[in-house]
C-alpha cells in the first residue's frame, strides 16, 4: 500500500479515529498493530506471516537473553536471533545473487537460480529486529514481556516498507507514554506529510520521466543530456526518499509518536563523512554502531580504521541491493572516506587549514560542489541498468559525445528549486534542514497551506507513483 493512494487515505482515516476513540493505552496499541498488518498484507498477504515470525523469534530470544544464567549463554542466544534474521534476509534478497556469483566465479553454466519474491520492508524491519536483540543483549534496553509492544515497534506502518529505520531505545519508550493525538499534532503532522508528498508527486515523479528515458538508453543521448539526466537523478533519489521518509515522520506524528529524522540537506555536506551524516541518517548510524563499531571503528590504528570503514561501506552497499554494482557504490563511498580521513590525518600533522575567511570561504563552496559531483558520479553506478552502461554513460560525458539533445526543462527548474529551498534552509537553521511548519491559528499561513495543496493538486504527476526503496 503507498502513502499514494486511496486505500491509504481510507486506512489511516480509519486507524485515526479508531485510536481516538479508544480509553486505554493498550486499546491503541491494538488498533495501530491490527492497521499495520493489514497495511503490509495490502502487498502481498503471504509475506504477513513471515514478519509475524521474526517479530516472535525476535521476542522470544530477547526474554531469554535478558534471563540467561551467564554472559556466554546470552551471547549465543544473541547470536542465534541474528543468524536466523541475517539467514531469513539472506534467502529472500541473496540466494540468487550469491548462487551466480558463485556460478560466475568457477565457470559453472547454471546452478538455476530460484523464482523467490523479494517481500517489501524485509531490509527495514530485519534492522529494527537485530537493534532490539543487540540492544537487550548489551543491557540498553530491557526484553519486553508483552508481544504488543514488540511487535507494534516492529511493524508500525508509516516507516515499516522504507524507514525511517527506528531504534527500540527510541520508540518502545514512547509505547510505554500516553502520546496525545492533539489537534496541533495533526496539523504538524500533515504538514510534513504533504512536504513529502511535494517532493514525492511533484518533484521526484516528474523527473523520472526523464531519468528513466536517457538510462534505459544511455548511447542514444548527448553528454550534455547524459550529464542533465544524472542531475536529474541525484534529485529525484534524493526526493523520492526524502519525500518518504517525511510523510512517514508526519504520519507518526498524527498519532502521537516521533520519528527520527532522516535526511539534513546532504548535498551541502563538505565531505564524505559529513554527507553520510546527512543522508539516510537511520541507516548510516545504524551501520556505524552495529557494525563500523563492533568491528573495532577506529580504536584498533588507523590501517583498521580504514579496513572497518571500507568494511562497512561494502556492505551497506550489498544492504540496498544484490548486485555487483551496489557493491562498486559501497566500495567508491568507502574508499572516499578513507582518503578524507586520511587527507585529515595528513593536514592535521602538518598544521595545513585556511586562514583567512575568504579562504575559508572558497574552500567551503569548493568542498560542496566537489563532493556534490563525486556524489553524482556515484549515483551513476547506483542507477545504471549495467556496469557496461555505467561506464558509458561516463564516458559519453567525458567525451561530450554527440546524440539526441534531451534537455528536460524540469531538470533545470527543479535544480533551482532546491539549491533556493537548501539556501533559505542553510541561512535559517544554522546549515541544517528543518520543517517549515505553518502557524494555522492565523489567517495567511492557512491561505499558504491551501495554496500548496492546490499547486501539488495541479502540478502532480499522474504516473508510477514507486518508491525507490521500495525494492530495498
Amino acid at each position: 500500500m503507498s502513502f499514494v493512494s486511496l486505500a491509504f487515505l481510507l486506512l489511516f482515516l480509519a486507524a485515526y479515529f479508531a485510536c481516538r476513540l479508544c480509553k486505554t493505552r493498550e486499546q491503541k496499541h491494538t488498533v495501530l498493530l491490527i492497521a499495520s498488518y493489514v497495511f503490509y498484507a495490502y502487498w502481498d498477504a503471504r509475506f504477513l506471516l513471515l514478519l509475524i515470525v521474526q517479530t516472535y523469534i525476535s521476542y522470544l530470544l530477547a526474554k531469554r537473553i535478558e534471563r540467561a544464567e551467564t554472559k556466554a549463554k546470552a551471547k549465543r542466544l544473541m547470536i542465534l536471533g541474528v543468524s536466523v534474521s541475517l539467514a531469513i534476509l539472506g534467502f529472500f534478497k541473496y540466494f540468487n545473487f550469491f548462487i551466480d556469483s558463485f556460478a560466475a566465479l568457477f565457470g559453472i553454466q547454471s546452478l538455476g537460480a530460484l523464482n523467490i519474491i523479494l517481500p517489501v520492508g524485509i531490509s527495514f524491519y530485519t534492522f529494527q529486529a537485530l537493534s532490539y536483540l543487540i540492544d537487550v543483549y548489551k543491557g540498553k534496553l530491557k526484553a519486553r514481556d508483552r508481544f504488543l509492544p514488540i511487535s507494534l515497534y516492529i511493524s508500525f506502518f508509516p516507516q515499516l516498507v522504507a524507514g525511517p529505520i527506528v531504534r527500540a531505545s527510541d520508540f518502545l519508550p514512547q509505547l510505554d507514554e500516553d502520546r496525545p493525538m492533539t489537534r496541533a499534532n495533526l496539523a504538524e503532522g500533515f504538514q510534513i506529510f504533504l512536504f513529502g508528498l511535494i517532493k514525492k508527486v511533484v518533484i521526484a515523479d516528474r523527473l523520472a520521466v526523464g531519468v528513466d528515458a536517457v538510462f534505459a538508453s544511455p548511447m542514444n543521448y548527448s553528454g550534455l543530456s547524459i550529464l542533465l539526466a544524472v542531475i536529474a537523478y541525484s534529485i529525484q533519489i534524493y526526493c523520492d526518499f526524502s519525500g518518504y521518509s517525511d510523510m512517514a515522520i508526519g504520519v507518526a506524528k498524527a498519532f502521537g509518536y516521533e520519528l527520527c529524522k532522516n535526511f539534513d540537506m546532504p548535498y551541502l555536506s563538505k565531505n564524505p563523512s559529513e554527507f553520510w551524516q546527512r543522508w539516510h541518517i537511520s541507516l548510516s548510524s545504524w551501520l556505524r554502531d552495529y557494525l563500523y563499531i563492533p568491528l573495532g571503528g577506529n580504536r584498533k590504528g588507523k590501517l583498521r580504521t580504514k579496513v572497518n570503514l571500507m568494511l562497512t561501506m561494502l556492505l551497506g552497499g550489498l544492504w540496498h541491493g544484490a548486485s555487483w554494482q551496489m557493491v562498486f557504490w559501497g566500495a567508491l563511498h568507502g574508499g572516499a572516506l578513507i582518503v578524507h580521513r586520511t587527507f585529515r590525518e595528513q593536514s592535521a600533522l602538518r598544521g595545513i587549514h585556511a586562514r583567512s575567511g575568504a579562504r575559508k570561504r572558497i574552500a567551503s563552496i569548493a568542498s560542496v560542489a566537489g563532493m556534490y559531483l563525486f556524489t553524482c558520479l556515484c549515483w551513476i553506478f547506483f542507477r545504471a541498468q549495467s556496469f557496461p552502461d555505467a561506464i558509458t554513460i561516463i564516458t559519453r560525458i567525458a567525451t561530450g559525445a554527440p546524440g539526441i539533445r534531451y534537455y528536460y526543462v524540469f531538470t533545470l527548474v527543479f535544480a533551482v528549486f532546491i539549491a533556493l529551498a537548501s539556501a533559505v534552509g542553510y541561512r535559517r537553521n544554522a546549515g541544517h534542514g528543518f520543517y517549515p511548519v505553518l502557524d494555522l491559528s492565523r489567517f495567511w499561513p492557512k491561505v499558504a497551506l491551501l495554496l500548496a495543496i492546490l499547486l501539488t493538486l495541479m502540478f502532480f504527476y499522474a504516473g508510477d507513483t514507486a518508491f525507490i526503496y521500495f525494492q530495498f
